[in-house]
């Protein structure tokens, strides 16, 4: 649904200026289900073009292969998929979940839930490494956890155009996903000169206690802002990754996992000497301004932290 919140273009304007005949969506079509199952026969016989597919939610190989955990008019949705991504001129996952596996493949995943073509960083999901659509593609993978509407939204423009769609190595539209969620960041200052809140609620940078991993995360959340307003990060809640092929993480997801006082995953692009380095020195230049606004009372996230921290 994050689709419906898509500004520049809308998805209304995006499905009328570009004349697209939308053939089903779980919220906003009437079909009934005898009719959809219709429309999936007419597509994989031929007789109805499909010019854009586009998945939301992991596929579940399981149990032992067949797909049957889930299904859909007594065949399992695997198979329904592959069959129309044969007939697309290009697949879209939409969401995290459609492109790695996302919640759906955490942890001991009884489901045997995948991606389109990832099972969560590693290629080959549902479809083998080297498939290709029609148009001679990859499955393009708009991930987010949910996915930001103008990356879904830029993306599915460019597929009914046949537009040229640069992929980076996850196959996701480099668009969208080569800067990170720290870029753009109110709190991007604060992390430069080391001055890190240990509780919510101020203005400082969630990174070296709270778990935000917007140094880390490729998207345009703080680039772009969410209904042209905010982000996470603004809003006062760290990014959890969830552009991210390891999405969600096994860890407290509002915890900095470290090693003393450095970060297990540093800032990308940045090494670890020179972090710490740079770090020790940071935080004695920082203005009077940017001093922590938040109360320092020990939380239960702070807690954990520092337990952490001790080992």
């Amino acid at each position: 649904m994050a689709i419906l919140c898509a500004e520049n273009p809308s998805l209304h304007d995006t499905l009328t200026n570009y004349n697209v005949d939308l053939l089903w969506h779980p919220s906003l079509s009437t079909a009934t289900p005898r009719e959809l199952e219709a429309t999936i026969e007419r597509i994989c016989a031929g007789e109805q073009e499909l010019t854009v597919l586009c998945v939301e939610g992991a596929i579940a190989l399981g149990p032992d292969g067949t797909g049957m955990f889930d299904s859909m008019f007594g065949e399992a949705k695997m198979d329904i998929i592959k069959r129309l991504a044969d007939r697309a001129q290009f697949v879209i996952a939409m969401g995290t979940c459609a492109a790695f596996g996302g919640v759906s493949a955490a942890g001991c995943n009884p489901t045997d839930s995948v991606g389109l073509q990832f099972r969560q960083s590693d290629p080959g999901g549902l479809l083998d490494p080297s498939w290709r659509s029609a148009g001679g593609l990859p499955v393009i993978n708009v991930a987010g956890c949910p996915a930001h509407p103008s990356s879904m939204v830029r993306t599915l423009v460019a597929a009914l155009l046949g537009a040229p769609v640069e992929l980076d190595p996850l196959n996701r539209p480099a668009e969208f996903f080569s800067t990170t969620v720290h870029r753009g960041c109110t709190r991007n200052e604060y992390h430069e000169y080391n001055v890190e809140e240990k509780a919510f609620g101020g203005d400082g940078c969630l990174f070296i206690n709270l778990g935000c991993q917007g140094p880390t995360t490729q998207a345009i959340c703080n680039t772009e802002l969410w209904n042209g307003e905010s982000s996470k990060t603004r809003a006062g809640a760290p990014c959890i990754g969830c552009t991210a092929p390891n999405f969600p993480k096994p860890q407290n997801l509002l915890v900095t996992l470290k090693v003393g006082p450095i970060p297990l995953s540093l800032p990308l692009g940045v090494k670890r000497a020179k972090y710490m380095a740079y770090k020790g020195l940071a935080r004695d230049a920082a203005p009077e301004r940017l001093q922590p606004t938040a109360p320092q009372a020990k939380t239960a996230a702070t807690a954990t932290a520092e337990e952490v921290d001790n080992g």
